[in-house]
């Protein structure tokens, strides 16, 4: 337990490690509650390292004995680490501690699940496994000897050797020791193989519990598919001789790309078409993808220091994000991570949370992996390539790789390479690593003798961390429509840097109706008082497929607020648009179903917030039920030809063809049930042959309160599925009346499948209330207290799992005094409890302010 008081560490303050770590040998010899780790490791006096300190972190560890060249040493010893005094010179470091596995359930470090041993390492869990100067910018190579007598015993790199109850790996490339990984057990394998564009042949494999055999094509698919695609787009060749994935039941989080060996939390990996829905396939393909890119962008070349997360991490997620967009629909896929952005990602910047995407500062590294540095560190290079163009991008990432290959590097060395081959001085571009906050883009417009000018404003609010924001560097992508709805200028990027800028359009015959920001090409607020008829217009005859659905999505928002605060009825003309655009047989399925959902709850009570009206959640969920009510009605001869264009015919496939129609088809049953109470969900439910289907009826039939027997039934034939439970409890939870939302949530952790410590059951529950807004928001506060009460356990068994999710409090200050004053009392119960969790402490008190 990390019950030691918070320290703030400061990217200023960085320093080289006094030593160079050489060559590392460890040795496991397994056992549940008594694991001995013994390790030799050659140190070398570090000549870029003004500090030579020799410090090893090291928590929760039983040292049994230490030498220095083959010499006794007794060093100094605290609950964070050790100091020894060390020769002048390259010397060999040796130990043996003891740990205990089995009653790790923080989940960080080495660990068992359900009798399996497995490790996590990212970011310091390698500290609770050995003495070792736990930091990304200490990279060796590794060999590993793991015993124990368990049928599979595995480890990064390549097999070296193996015995009965042993095997030897060892990883010929150097890595820093987040990246390690080690996993015994008694597990079956789903091989594969897959032949490099330089010939060489690499053996592929999926380890599983086994009886999940089974659930692992699709994943294999999804790997070959990656690396084809890794080396056709980025030039990057795998270079080991093995690839393994293995799926572990209780996991922090969704994977982890250990060289050579990706431990996977099961729900990332294992699917079939009977237990998974469209969207666990798609997210198991973007995770897979994901974790085997980090192969260059994170493991051969790596961090300096926890504050360049964002270095691999938004890398990578742009990366799997472009991958995504080839493999299913370009335009869906990034109205999706918008979707997921301004869900995830803005209320992050806009509360008490805020940080840049490379923090200056933090207490808890674990409490960083975060959507400013995932998400929006993605969206950075997404810009970056925007600005600099298809060719330059690929010459500079050619460069990046080729000068920083086998280093741990920052930003800054990133950035280089681009400034290198365009020219170009990204000084001010690199405020978007910086600075925290997502800047607000206000415009307006003047039409005189063929002249069209568009004139830009930015501001971005003070934040927690920063008063002043200085102006960015915004690509903005704009279009022109005439009135005819004819693109009289096609998509051109403008380059804003200063606080105010005019951009002009000459001969133009007429007045134009601008596109603007099309494929959101900057993560900015855009403020533009449009006109109904404008959005209207845009959302029939917009080209760009974003700015399409955009303009349904501002027009959905605006009758939503409308509703709420003036309490005006739907707004006819959204409607009227929508079904246009629905008829529109030449539309991917999956984008009419896009353009058929509404915005969140969430999304609403900060959109009023915005306008000064305080939230509430009960007249919001009010709103939504009344326009889903009158879209229903109002589509109700649509929605027959909604639902044939939403059916599969054929075999299923987890492809973005039938995944789309699905979608629709899933989007016609919910206006349905509203319709006829439930009956066409019951026969879908009935007749379900795949987990989409079936988990989309039982959803419908939750939400018409007509569910008692569905859910009972739902349980009987999946109770022996883990993964599938996790939906069962997550749907009751996320889909329930908000009046009924806490009781149940509450009701369902005492049912004898709920585990707390299984972070996926435990967020099944209460990641589903926290989404259920009105329900968590109940006015009582009986939602506040439960997750409170529960955080509190979880903190003593898993405070990774519970800092986290503690953001669930992050946009209290928005609501109304009592709802405040209920929110704030639960965070500082949490606050008062005794030992509790450095992860957990550093992230209430930043929401608390």
């Amino acid at each position: 337990m990390k019950d030691a008081a918070p320290q703030t560490i400061y990217l200023r303050d960085y320093t080289p490690f006094g030593f160079v770590v050489e060559e590392v040998h460890l040795t496991f010899r397994l056992a549940p509650t008594s694991t001995r780790v013994l390790s030799r490791i050659k140190f070398a006096p570090n000549p870029e390292a003004t500090d030579k300190t020799f410090f090893l972190h090291g928590e929760d560890l039983i040292l049994k004995s230490s030498k220095i060249d083959g010499k006794k040493v007794t060093p100094t010893v605290t609950p964070e680490g050790l100091t020894c005094a060390v020769p002048d010179k390259p010397f060999v470091w040796e130990s043996e501690v003891e740990i205990s596995p089995q009653t790790n359930t923080a989940l960080e470090g080495l660990y068992m699940s359900n009798g399996m041993y497995c490790t996590q390492c990212e970011a310091e869990g390698f500290r609770k496994i050995t003495y070792y100067p736990d930091r990304p910018d200490v990279m060796s190579v590794f060999t590993v000897r793991v015993e124990g007598p368990h049928p599979v015993l595995l480890s990064n790199g390549n097999p070296k050797d193996s015995g009965d109850g042993w095997a030897e790996w060892r990883d010929p490339w150097p890595k820093p020791s987040y990246l390690f990984a080690l996993v015994a057990g008694d597990l079956v394998n789903f091989p594969g193989e897959f032949t490099t564009c330089s010939g060489k042949d690499v053996e592929l494999n999926i380890w599983a519990r086994p009886g999940d055999e089974g659930k692992c094509a699709f994943g294999m698919e999804a790997l070959k598919k990656s690396m084809k695609w890794d080396e056709e787009v980025y030039g990057r060749e795998y270079d080991l001789d093995i690839f393994n994935i293995v799926a572990v039941d209780d996991f922090n989080m969704g994977a982890m790309e250990n060289k050579g060996l990706n431990v996977f939390n099961s729900s990332a990996v294992l699917a079939s078409p009977e237990t998974s829905t469209d969207m666990n396939f798609e997210r198991i393909e973007a995770i897979i993808a994901h974790e085997y890119f980090h192969n260059w962008t994170g493991n051969r070349i790596t961090c300096r220091d926890w504050f360049q997360l964002c270095l691999k991490e938004g890398l990578t997620v742009f990366r799997d994000s472009q991958f995504t967009s080839d493999m299913r629909s370009a335009p869906v896929k990034r109205i999706s991570d918008v979707i997921d952005l301004r869900g995830r990602q803005f209320p992050e910047d806009q509360g008490p949370l805020s940080h840049p995407v490379r923090p200056e500062s933090f207490q808890e590294i674990n409490n960083f992996y975060t959507a400013t540095v995932y998400e929006k560190g993605a969206e950075v290079i997404g810009m970056l390539k925007r600005l600099v163009g298809d060719e330059d991008y690929a010459e500079a990432l050619e460069l990046y790789f080729a000068r920083h290959d086998g280093q741990a590097c920052t930003i800054e060395d990133w950035l280089k390479v681009f400034e290198d081959v365009t020219g170009r001085d990204l000084t001010q571009f690199k405020r978007w690593y910086s600075q925290s906050g997502t800047p607000r883009l206000s415009v307006s417009e003047a039409y005189a003798d063929g002249t069209y000018t568009l004139t830009f404003k930015q501001h971005t609010p003070p934040s927690p961390d920063q008063a002043e924001k200085l102006p960015q560097v915004l690509p903005i992508a704009v279009g022109l429509l005439n009135p005819n709805g004819d693109e009289v200028v096609k998509t051109t990027l403008l380059e804003m840097t200063e606080a105010e800028q005019s951009f002009e359009f000459r001969d133009l015959a007429s007045k134009p109706v601008p596109s603007l920001l099309r494929g959101f090409s900057a993560p900015v607020v855009l403020e533009r008082a449009a006109s109904r008829d404008e959005q209207v217009f845009l959302l029939a005859h917009d080209t760009d497929a974003f700015n399409r659905w955009e303009a349904g999505r501002n027009l959905a928002r605006a009758s939503l607020i409308a509703m709420v605060r003036d309490g005006a009825a739907p707004d006819q003309a959204y409607l009227d648009g929508l079904a246009a655009l629905l008829r529109d047989d030449d539309l991917d399925p999956a984008f009419r179903a896009l353009m058929l959902s509404l915005p969140s709850q969430s999304e609403l009570a900060q959109a009023l917030y915005e306008v000064g009206v305080t939230p509430d959640p009960d007249q919001i969920w009010q709103a939504k039920e009344t326009m889903a009510d009158t879209m229903a009605r109002t589509f109700r001869d649509l929605l027959p030809k909604l639902a044939f264009e939403g059916k599969v015919t054929e075999p299923y496939e987890p492809s973005a063809e039938q995944s789309g129609k699905r979608s629709l088809g899933a989007a016609a049953l919910a206006l349905q049930t509203r319709l006829d109470g439930g009956e066409a969900a019951q026969k879908q439910f009935d007749k379900a042959d795949n987990m989409t289907l079936q988990l989309s009826a039982l959803s419908q039939l939750i939400q018409a309160g007509k569910d008692a027997k569905a859910v009972q039934s739902f349980h009987d034939q999946w109770k022996d599925d883990r993964l599938v439970m996790d939906k069962w409890f997550g749907l009751q939870v996320g889909a329930a009346h908000p009046a009924q939302a806490v009781d149940r949530a509450k009701a369902l952790t005492e049912h004898p499948a709920f585990d707390m410590k299984n972070p996926n059951r435990f967020r099944a529950v209460f990641g589903a209330l926290a989404m259920n807004h009105a329900g968590f928001h109940r006015k009582d506060g009986a939602g506040y207290d439960l997750l409170a009460d529960w955080l509190i356990k979880l903190d003593a068994k898993n405070p990774q799992t519970t800092a986290r999710m503690c953001s669930a409090f992050q946009t209290w200050r928005r609501y109304d005094a009592d709802r405040q004053s209920l929110m704030k009392a639960a965070l500082e119960r949490i606050a008062a409890q005794p030992s509790l969790s450095r992860d957990t402490t550093e992230m209430v008190s930043r929401i608390l302010g």
